[in-house]
């Protein structure tokens, strides 16, 4: 039981302007909100956030086991929606002693990729889809932000995102230019790497961890920027530019294979533990 008070890839729009971020005077809110229809086996917390730029985002907040206070990440989800493999991944990353928050960051469950994962929880109230390099997806990821750095047993300067996807172009694109400096690291699920970010790799401004299947398949929800030369080609950038990076190529790995495959899935989460706790506890 809870605690008591936690479709395909589509090319990024290139908009490299500072991040606009809210003001103070338009901080997110973050309230009690009940658990939605058939999630009472899902050991969260329920939240809405509510930032006046982006709209009302219901959220999941999984909280580790012991005393806080406990570095955080963010769990943005791809185009198929807001779907409960989320919130089971954020519970993961909480049994690996980090505080994890699965935001509905937009409302989804488009495309092929939908058949990967679970009908979509309901979030109706949630900000539209918006593309990943596009102002809205990083007004709400910085919303997001200042959000998770208010809730109980979180350190603030300890924030990490994860996106998968669409998800992935937003942490990504997030960490091209002048994000807020709690967050120190970023995980890259199979998401989009078009020519021009590659050009600025140079921009990234946290350690990055880019997990990537190597088989490419339109039919299971990617986009050609999603192809594994690509993240390949990335990878490649950041090195030449200095930054810190690491990487693992699943070489029968799909787009969604992190929801269908246990194995690729369990080492997924494994890396995604260890590279947190080294980039986040420092």
């Amino acid at each position: 039981m809870p605690r008591p008070f936690v479709p395909a890839f589509i090319a990024a729009l290139t908009l490299f302007g500072p991040v606009p971020t809210a003001s103070q005077d338009a901080a997110p809110v973050v309230s009690k909100a009940p658990a939605p229809a058939g999630t009472d086996a899902l050991n969260v917390d329920w939240v809405t956030v509510t930032a006046p730029d982006v709209g009302m985002m219901l959220a999941a907040v999984a909280r580790p086991p012991g005393a806080g206070p406990f570095p955080a990440v963010i769990v943005l989800h791809g185009s198929h929606g807001f779907a409960r493999e989320y919130v089971q991944l954020a519970e993961a990353l909480a049994r690996g002693g980090l505080l994890a928050v699965a935001p509905c960051w937009f409302t989804g469950g488009e495309g092929d990729g939908a058949k990967f994962v679970s009908p979509p929880i309901p979030c109706p109230d949630a900000p539209p889809l918006s593309e990943p390099g596009g102002r809205l997806a990083v007004r709400t990821v910085s919303a997001l932000v200042q959000a998770v750095r208010t809730l109980p047993d979180v350190q603030a300067d300890r924030i990490g995102l994860f996106g998968h996807s669409r998800g992935s172009g937003a942490a990504l694109r997030y960490v091209m230019g002048e994000s807020d400096a709690a967050v120190r690291a970023a995980v890259l699920e199979n998401g989009g790497y078009p020519p021009d970010w590659t050009a600025r790799a140079n921009q990234v401004t946290v350690p990055v961890l880019i997990l990537h299947g190597g088989v490419f398949k339109a039919s299971d929800g990617g986009s050609p920027i999603g192809r594994v030369e690509m993240a390949r080609s990335f990878e490649a950038a950041l090195k030449r530019a200095g930054k810190p990076v690491e990487s693992t190529y699943y070489e029968y790995g799909g787009h969604n294979s992190f929801f269908t495959d246990a194995k690729q899935r369990d080492d997924e989460i494994r890396r995604m533990v260890a590279f947190y706790t080294s980039h986040l506890r420092r």
